[in-house]
């Protein structure tokens, strides 16, 4: 109950003090910061993905900005050397506000990452969000087959209906490519189931019907249950190693992604990084108020 009470409360905490929790958590403010992360994460045989911390953009200038960043942050990564990719927020470029226009802002950055040889994956954001997302990634898909990824969200009920109607897009030469996480967003019971145990049977039920479809799987959790559900289905249907790969947070979890990178899977860390750390900070705290420990120990500590 008292973390509960304190997670709530953290956006009126001095951002020092959650910074000297959030440090672990989060690559930095600067794109030298993530790329120095990214080079460290490389050296030990794991892949990331880079995405720049922002909030939902109130104007389309705001929107054309996250554009520019996103173009450098691209460039940046290409002559860095860095085994990696970024991800994408639509609302970061305008969904909400003018659809036209942030699909043209999206279709700029995939079309960059394209010309590098490289990829781009399209975040889920809350539910007033999915359809839109769909409807860019499906568009993108057709144009650049290779270079374009989405995000789908377990719990939401709709999940498995949006996996099995977007399997028209498959094409020999390159497959579907999501990543499954549980989802975060609070939802209405109607749309999104609640319980833990039926959200995780249904990321398996997702992931099966993945595998089953030669779906590249991005399999995006912390949870044990879960990664040993995975391994298993991958062991069920002798999944080759390089149709589908581990996902986990940057600073979270490290002993389980040194074991599964030890056996031999592929395996991506998500590095966030940017001026808006605190708002991703005290987001991520209240979505798990068990980690309020770490911000008590933090008023005692010196580090």
């Amino acid at each position: 109950m008292l973390h509960k009470i304190i997670s709530h409360t953290l956006p009126y905490f001095p951002p020092q003090l959650i910074w000297r929790f959030s440090k672990s958590y989060i690559a930095g403010e600067t794109t030298r910061d993530a790329i120095n992360a990214s080079k460290a994460l490389n050296r030990e045989n794991i892949m990331v993905t880079l995405d720049i911390l922002g909030k939902f953009v109130k104007t389309m200038p705001q929107a054309a900005e996250n554009r520019d960043a996103y173009l450098a942050l691209i460039r940046t990564i290409e002559a860095a050397g860095i085994d990696g990719n970024c991800s994408l927020k639509p609302t970061m470029f305008g969904l909400m506000i003018d659809k036209k226009t942030c699909f043209e802002y999206m279709r700029e950055l995939t079309a960059e990452a394209a010309s590098h040889g490289n990829f781009v994956r399209i975040d889920m954001e809350d539910s007033p969000c999915v359809d839109g997302a769909i409807d860019i990634f499906r568009r993108l898909k057709q144009e650049f087959p290779r270079n374009i990824g989405l995000v789908l969200q377990a719990y939401l009920k709709r999940t498995l209906s949006d996996l099995e109607s977007m399997l028209d897009l498959r094409r020999d030469d390159a497959a579907l490519n999501f990543r499954l996480v549980k989802g975060i967003y609070v939802e209405p019971a109607a749309i999104a189931y609640k319980d833990y145990h039926e959200i995780n049977a249904h990321f398996l039920e997702d992931l099966e019907f993945m595998f089953k479809n030669n779906v590249y799987a991005a399999i995006a959790t912390h949870d044990t249950p879960l990664i040993q559900g995975a391994l298993a289905l991958i062991d069920k249907y002798q999944v080759p190693k390089d149709k589908y790969e581990f996902q986990m947070l940057y600073g979270v979890t490290p002993k389980k992604r040194r074991e599964l990178v030890q056996n031999g899977h592929r395996m991506r860390v998500y590095v966030p990084f940017g001026e808006e750390w605190f708002g991703y900070s005290t987001r991520r705290l209240k979505e798990n108020p068990a980690m309020v420990k770490h911000i008590i120990k933090a008023l005692f500590s010196k580090g």
